[in-house]
């Protein structure tokens, strides 16, 4: 879809329709009070007839409105107006691209009105995403072409929406795709392949030298697939530093399929555990939009690759492996594998120099059972980087809960046989695998991202298209950036 900015008065835009927001207090946006090209007694007939009251996600539809070039006025709700922020904006452009597009919709232009240009730009690209690249047809349609009308001063926002859109619908694809379409080695070949496009260094660890390292946690959940694991890594450097010794690390879960091993998973729901690498394509997908936004601080991505598999070498419940870090681990079910590589991933990124750790994961269904699939559970040993993240998820609208991580929860990992067990029971599960995670962080500032219930969408949303969300890529975009 291309993408277009113009500074031109409504009535002079060329476009199969232009869409207006509409509050639910408003006769009309203030630009358009007065003028000719607003449709006044139509407004207050849709208002009379309760057709359209403003609320969010309602639009209606003038076709061949006069004094327009467009062929269609569109008014779309923005609900309660002290109430509207960049995140309902982007909902509510998204919401209009899907309805639209599906009428047949190629050209869609928006007036700004005072609005947030990045959050416009950014609603209509993961509007117009569909997850059907692989049917031979499809009955979804897209739009061709997205022109915001606003000022010339809009036009920096608008190019940083378009990066970070592109960027989580890279994610999104990643995810997306199916185990046999992304395996660990076709996830480094893509995470390569970006890198050298946007400018990043990239490395892949392969199986050879994490043996020669010592990763024992990681490998032993990936020796029982045929396919060899990769630990990808991808450097940006700022060409002006700050004065500052910081290096943020971004470790995430890159788990391609998850089958759960020998503790194996339920038939039913199995087919969605392609997503389970959802944390690892964030931020491969916030590396990309660094890239290119050029935050001051070094950021160093780390997605540990595997699948998680039932051969005739995977294994066991009751295994001991040793970790990067010289701690053994009793692997109680071989289902919580997440932990397992990202522990791995943790230590590797404080030996490469990262002072700060952010890792995302879909690593438990227990935070599905506290949060929802509203927020993303947060979980932390530093409150002043618990801050900055949490803050930077406020910003963009990615919601988030902190959760407590207590000395108590450790007894939940005790093992007679290892330094920890890899699971803590049935209670309190997000917790005891945070916890897990956190007895490797050590002493550097670390918050883990628990996104098993936001990093995918089990029905679609009015704008934003059934399955991967692409959850968390603007929060650790903006995490760098503001730093």
């Amino acid at each position: 879809m291309e993408t277009t900015l113009v500074s031109q008065s409504l009535d002079r835009v060329e476009a199969d329709a232009v869409v207006v927001l509409l509050f639910e207090d408003d006769a009309a946006p203030a630009e358009l009070k007065g003028s000719s090209a607003w449709p006044s007694a139509w407004i207050d007939e849709l208002r009379a007839s309760g057709e359209f009251t403003g609320k969010t996600g309602e639009i209606a539809v003038q076709h061949l409105p006069q004094g327009l070039k467009a062929k269609r006025l569109v008014v779309a709700g923005g609900g309660k107006r002290d109430k509207f922020d960049a995140p309902a904006l982007r909902r509510a452009v998204g919401t209009a691209v899907r309805a639209l597009k599906q009428k047949g919709v190629k050209t869609l232009a928006f007036l700004l009105a005072g609005a947030d240009p990045e959050a416009a730009v950014e609603g209509a690209i993961l509007g117009n995403f569909e997850p059907d690249r692989h049917k031979t047809s499809s009955d979804a349609k897209s739009l061709d072409t997205f022109v915001l009308i606003a000022p010339d001063s809009a036009r920096a926002a608008f190019e940083r929406g378009k990066i970070l859109g592109d960027a989580q619908n890279f994610t999104r694809e990643l995810v997306n795709e199916p185990a046999n379409l992304m395996t660990p080695s076709l996830l480094a070949e893509r995470a390569r392949a970006m890198s050298a496009e946007v400018g990043l260094e990239c490395e892949i660890l392969d199986e050879p030298r994490m043996r020669q390292l010592g990763m024992g946690s990681l490998l032993g959940v990936a020796q029982g697939s045929a396919e060899p694991p990769a630990l990808i890594i991808v450097r940006y450097k700022p060409a002006t530093p700050a004065k500052t010794s910081d290096h943020l690390g971004l470790v995430g879960k890159g788990v391609t399929f998850d089958t759960g091993g020998v503790s194996i998973k339920p038939a039913d729901g199995m087919e969605k555990m392609k997503y389970d690498m959802a944390g690892g394509a964030a931020m491969l997908g916030a590396m990309r939009a660094i890239a290119q936004l050029k935050p001051a601080i070094p950021v160093t991505a780390l997605v540990p690759a595997v699948e998680n598999m039932v051969g005739s070498k995977a294994q066991r419940p009751g295994d001991i492996v040793t970790s990067l870090s010289g701690k053994t681990i009793e692997v109680l079910n071989t289902d919580a594998e997440g932990r397992l590589i990202l522990i791995d991933a943790l230590t590797y990124a404080q030996r490469l120099g990262c002072t700060h750790l952010v890792d995302a994961a879909t690593l438990t269904g227990a935070i599905v059972v506290a949060l929802g699939n509203v927020n993303i559970g947060v979980f932390t040993n530093n409150d002043a980087l618990l801050a900055r993240v949490l803050a930077a998820a406020k910003a963009e609208g990615e919601k988030s809960w902190p959760m407590p991580l207590d000395d108590e929860y450790k007894d939940l990992l005790k093992s007679a046989f290892a330094d920890l067990a890899n699971i803590g029971g049935r209670w309190g599960g997000a917790i005891s695998a945070a916890y897990f995670l956190k007895e490797f962080a050590g002493d550097t500032p670390w918050v883990h991202l628990d996104i098993a219930g936001t990093a995918w969408l089990d029905d679609a949303k009015p704008f934003l298209a059934k399955g991967p969300s692409g959850v968390a890529v603007r929060t650790f975009t903006r995490l760098a950036l503001d730093w």
